[in-house]
């Protein structure tokens, strides 16, 4: 397995603090190894491997962990008095009232603290009051294409557009790259979708008609880099005799979204630098989900590729909106420390209304900050002071 580099970064001037470490992501994306490596890195610093509890709450030796006290209990049983504690909870949200035992531990012990969950909720509710401004959450991702491409043991020269082609075919999940046949991929991902569904969705929200949230969900897994439109979903679903309220999608909408399985992204009024609060884009946190959900639709590969930059951008640390300028959209307006970057994504640059269709998504826009334009195109088509850049090689930036 990889060293996830990027996010041990982030977490290691934290190493010894009192800050509780909180690391969220869509279930199988690399959440236990990254403890792991930070079990590893700590050891190597000189902590005892007595001093470490790691606990996965997945795992069947831990099943009657099942409530805050119980929990506290078992920690009390095995901290070594007179010295500092390092405490791991994976997939913490199977504990009922974690957040309790979480407080308590920070207030009364001398413990260094790192928890994991797979619901993009996991800081709401009592634990955000209970640790207000006493923790750091950090997200993590699937693989991106370059830490992909690293897996498989292949070097920045030898990438070629097979392996992107491959990339947004089947994602970046780490277990799915361990599989070398697509009938082992496809396994892989659809019990992971079904985990998913069931787990993080279905019985967190306790759903009642499965059937028709299956459906939603499906829908909106095959049209990624859309923009969501409740009325027009709901005349969709019409169109095929399934009438679902707005009211509904809304909440199936957030129900995913909380899953980390999609992501939903605001649009940005470039001229009047403010957010919009309607007409969302939606885009998958991992593509190998359209690859198991058929139903005779077909992704074309542009936006595959848009969303294939999405997440880069994210994994990158930025702030990232679909933008708006009075002559149409830009497709991402992508900001950290202060400063914006625009994208165009396109799958080629292939005649000379595609080059100035995207290059001239830009003319409204009169500031200074840097604006791209990312295809696989080979050629440099760089101009009027736009950059454009190969999309493997600005993938391959990333890492």
């Amino acid at each position: 397995m990889i060293k996830r580099e990027g996010y041990l970064k982030k977490i290691r001037p934290f190493y010894d603090n009192e800050l509780v470490k909180v690391i969220f992501g869509i279930r199988r994306c690399g959440k236990s190894i990254l403890l792991q490596q930070i079990i590893d890195e700590l050891v190597e610093r000189g902590v005892e491997n007595e001093q470490i509890i790691f606990i996965n709450f997945e795992d069947l030796k831990y099943a009657g962990i099942k409530n805050a006290l119980a929990l506290n209990d078992y920690v009390l049983e095995k901290i070594i008095k007179g010295k500092k504690t390092y405490l791991f909870f994976d997939e913490i949200q199977e504990v009922e009232e974690w957040e309790k035992a979480i407080n308590s531990f920070r207030a009364t012990l001398d413990c260094d603290i790192y928890i994991t969950g797979s619901n993009s909720k996991l800081l709401s509710g009592e634990l955000a009051t209970h640790l207000s401004g006493r923790y750091i959450s950090i997200k993590i991702m699937p693989f991106t294409f370059a830490e992909a491409c690293e897996y498989m043991g292949k070097s920045k020269n030898q990438v070629n557009d097979d392996d992107i082609m491959n990339y947004i075919n089947w994602g970046g999940m780490p277990q799915q790259l361990q599989f070398e046949n697509e009938r082992d991929k496809r396994v892989f991902l659809q019990d992971l979708y079904n985990s998913i569904i069931l787990r993080d969705i279905v019985e967190r929200n306790k759903i009642k008609d499965v059937g028709v949230f299956k459906r939603v969900l499906e829908y909106l897994i095959q049209t990624p880099a859309q923009i969501f439109s409740a009325t027009s979903v709901s005349k969709y679903f019409e169109s095929i005799n399934l009438k679902i309220s707005t009211e509904t999608l809304y909440n199936y909408i957030e129900f995913a979204v909380s899953s980390m399985i999609i992501d939903k992204v605001k649009r940005y009024d470039v001229r009047g630098k403010r957010v919009l609060t309607r007409s969302d884009k939606i885009y998958l946190t991992d593509l190998g989900f359209d690859k198991i959900v058929s139903s005779g639709m077909k992704v074309e590969i542009g936006p595959l590729l848009e969303n294939t930059v999405y997440n880069e951008l994210i994994v990158r640390g930025y702030q990232v909106y679909v933008g708006k300028t009075t002559k149409g959209e830009i497709d991402f307006v992508a900001s950290k420390d202060g400063k914006n970057e625009y994208y165009q994504v396109a799958y080629l640059l292939a005649t000379e209304d595609v080059i100035e269709r995207e290059f001239g998504a830009f003319k409204d826009i009169t500031d200074n900050y840097p604006k791209y334009v990312l295809s696989l195109d080979k050629f440099d088509f760089s101009r009027d002071g736009i950059i454009h850049k190969n999309m493997i090689d600005f993938l391959l930036e990333g890492k």
